[in-house]
């Protein structure tokens, strides 16, 4: 059935994953905003029915009718059944190189649409070239990075680009994003993903290769183009004036960003420029703080590497899968992200991302809920295929995000 033709299904959107510690946050999320069989008829799923009895319990009365669905991640008949019963599979459960490529398959056969907050590049290009051609025979839109990696930057770039030929037009030649200040803590699901692509790459150089290369996540045939590796070092930058380091989510961020444009057909052109850091200050302070964020997660990294002293950090410094920051912290986290886009006579553009909750989960469980949402009800042009939010979605999202989901897009005068 084409993803086109599946509205007489039973469900707009199912959670999988739902008793996992962000899937716990976007069953909330979704509850709060849409309530149950009103506006959006959805449901929640994970391989424990007795865990996720209790979620629907402790969500409160309002959840009573919310249904419950049972499908393991390696039982694919539990999943082709899933994916069949729903327009749009939401799903938490990570890392997805090891838990995710059976519902992508489920969901592709079913025309079913799906989104979710892999930051695993080697695994999403693994999904691209398995599944892009039957997603666009069967509708299916698959569309991977829909929480802080890396829906504010993917559609950001696309906010501040719209924005610049407005205003003179033309589009920026390059754009930096710059992590001007976050407060969020990482759940143990993020820290195993990271852990476990680690330990990929150490064990297969083909991994490794795609993990480096800037356009790995591009079409076939269109892996180059002027940028390099993502910044590794403290650098200090004239035109921001600030020292900056290398951002540990720029890895799968400046990739989606060029998946995103070469989709789009190339509009900023193929000498289009993009980069992402972190603001660290000006003078020796600056620098200081520079150089100890890029000591401290060069340190992370090469702990990880080793198989001795990954076990000893994953048994006695890393947060457990199913772990993560409490009501407190999410709702005192926040973050503020700055474009800054420069046009080919020199001059500049800026614009800033903000938003009001901790970026990893607190903000990521509203942003991964308003794409599902967005995914089956407003009215998208694209058809099938694997896409990425700013090349499927990029209007209706940023509305959705601006009116729901606490997150701005504003310029700078």
């Amino acid at each position: 059935m084409s993803a086109e033709k599946n509205h007489e299904r039973e469900f707009d959107v199912i959670v999988q994953g739902a008793s996992g510690f962000t899937g716990v946050l976007v069953a909330e999320y979704l509850l709060r905003q849409y309530g149950v069989d009103r506006d959006l008829r959805w449901a929640i799923a994970g391989r424990d029915r007795a865990k996720l009895e209790s979620v629907r319990q402790n969500l409160g009365e309002s959840a009573a009718q919310l249904k419950i669905l049972v499908a393991e991640s390696f039982d694919k008949r539990a999943l082709a059944e899933l994916a069949a019963r729903t327009q749009v599979v939401l799903t938490t459960v990570g890392p997805y190189a090891l838990y995710g490529s059976d519902l992508v398959e489920a969901c592709v056969m079913a025309g079913t649409h799906y989104c979710d907050l892999a930051g695993e590049v080697h695994w999403i290009r693994k999904m691209i070239d398995a599944y892009q051609d039957e997603a666009r025979r069967t509708g299916a839109r698959i569309v991977h990075c829909c929480g802080f990696d890396s829906v504010p930057m993917d559609i950001g770039v696309w906010f501040l680009q719209k924005a610049a030929l407005e205003k003179t037009g033309q589009y920026c030649k390059s754009i930096s994003m710059i992590v001007k200040a976050t407060k969020g803590t990482a759940s143990g699901g993020t820290l195993a993903s990271m852990v476990n692509l680690i330990k990929e790459s150490r064990a297969n150089r083909e991994v490794a290769r795609i993990l480096v290369h800037p356009y790995s996540l591009n079409p076939e045939g269109e892996r180059e183009g002027p940028d390099k590796r993502d910044q590794k070092k403290v650098l200090y930058r004239k035109d921001i004036e600030t020292w900056t380091a290398p951002f540990v989510m720029a890895g799968v961020n400046t990739k989606v960003v060029r998946r995103s444009h070469a989709l789009a057909g190339y509009p900023y052109g193929k000498e289009f420029r993009y980069d992402e850091s972190v603001a660290t200050g000006r003078g020796f302070m600056g620098w200081l703080k520079g150089t100890v964020m890029t000591l401290g997660l060069g340190g992370v990294v090469l702990l990880a590497t080793f198989s001795g002293t990954r076990k000893l950090m994953q048994r006695y410094v890393l947060a457990k899968p199913g772990e993560g920051p409490d009501r407190k912290l999410q709702q005192e986290g926040f973050f503020k992200l700055m474009q800054h886009g420069v046009f080919s006579d020199g001059s500049t553009i800026r614009s800033t991302i903000t938003g009001d909750q901790d970026p990893g989960y607190g903000s990521t469980s509203k942003m991964l809920g308003e794409c599902a949402v967005c995914l089956t009800k407003d009215d998208l042009t694209a058809g099938g295929g694997v896409w990425t939010p700013a090349s499927v979605m990029p209007e209706a999202l940023i509305t959705r995000l601006e009116n729901n989901a606490g997150l701005t897009f504003e310029l700078c005068d």
